[in-house]
């Protein structure tokens, strides 16, 4: 998928600003391929350049509304029908949580609890998103319907990993970046080093006075 088709998309079911498809992308699209404003209006240019798109109508401060053409309603059906995404491979979140034990255990358990709250805010505002729009005004919406559903299940699956993680890493006992063990007090810490030292010289002590006997 990609900015480009999103566009498209949305112009099938009607014309649009920039604006107006900034709007659509903040309340819906945006929670699954979020994009600015500048980059909405550069790729608009771009397929009204390409023929994909039209101005239809103009208005006051430089506004154009865009309708889709022919071409453009072939190539969305064409990318619906015919285009198969690959699932996406890259996750900022788990490539760090991949390196969590270069951390003192603390801050590694702490970031967890923090995508764990910060997924928990998500899902209160998808959440109230849902519940404060109509959502059967058309196959539009019906659909983007769908798609905030998943995003709200997704961050409630978030939360719930993250605060497992967490957990996890509390009853490990993996090593600190600097060498020193997290393990529990009295395992891996608290234990004294054998005293070698002390033992071989009050053993040579004692020797001693047999020696010179």
């Amino acid at each position: 998928m990609s900015l480009r088709n999103a566009l498209l998309g949305l112009l099938v079911f009607r014309p649009g600003s920039g604006y107006d498809l900034l709007k659509m992308f903040n309340t819906s699209l945006g929670y699954v391929w979020p994009a600015k404003q500048s980059q909405i209006y550069g790729e608009l240019t771009k397929l009204d350049a390409t023929g994909l798109i039209k101005v239809t109508e103009e208005g006051p401060r430089g506004r154009k509304q865009y309708s889709l053409t022919p071409e453009g309603h072939a190539e969305t059906v064409r990318w619906l029908t015919e285009s198969r995404e690959s699932r996406p491979q890259r996750n900022p979140m788990l490539l760090q949580t991949f390196f969590l034990g270069l951390l003192p255990r603390d801050e590694a358990v702490q970031r967890l609890l923090d995508h764990a709250e910060a997924s928990a805010k998500e899902h209160d505002t998808l959440v109230a998103l849902r519940d404060t729009e109509d959502w059967d005004k058309d196959m539009l919406t019906v659909c983007g319907r769908l798609v905030l559903e998943h995003g709200i299940r997704q961050r409630v699956l978030e939360q719930e990993w993250a605060r497992w993680a967490a957990d996890q890493l509390r009853a490990g006992h993996a090593m600190d970046p600097d060498g020193g063990s997290t393990g529990a007090p009295g395992k891996e810490t608290g234990t004294e080093e054998p005293r070698t030292t002390d033992t071989s010289g009050a053993q040579h002590a004692k020797r001693s006075p047999g020696r010179t006997s």
